[in-house]
């Protein structure tokens, strides 16, 4: 899934100076998500974080995905933070 988001946003976050770390569909409850995590060499902000979602949520809209309906979660991941 990573590698298909990967391959269809293509350079388009590259003026953001972003780019996709993990994706992850999961359930909680009843509801399901869609989670990109962003990464970049800088602090990303919320304003990025916007800018990206509005950029990849009409890409990922047109892939047709094979899940249920889902919310599209993406955030930033935290500085530091390791795998």
């Amino acid at each position: 899934m990573k590698e298909r988001l990967i391959e269809a946003i293509g350079d388009k976050l590259d003026n953001l100076e972003v780019f996709i770390d993990e994706v992850i569909y999961e359930t909680e409850g009843k509801t399901n998500y869609l989670r990109i995590v962003l990464d970049s060499k800088e602090i990303i902000d919320l304003k990025k974080v916007t800018m990206a979602t509005r950029i990849m949520n009409p890409i990922i809209d047109k892939m047709n995905l094979e899940y249920d309906e889902y919310i599209l979660d993406v955030y930033a991941k935290s500085k530091g933070e390791e795998k």
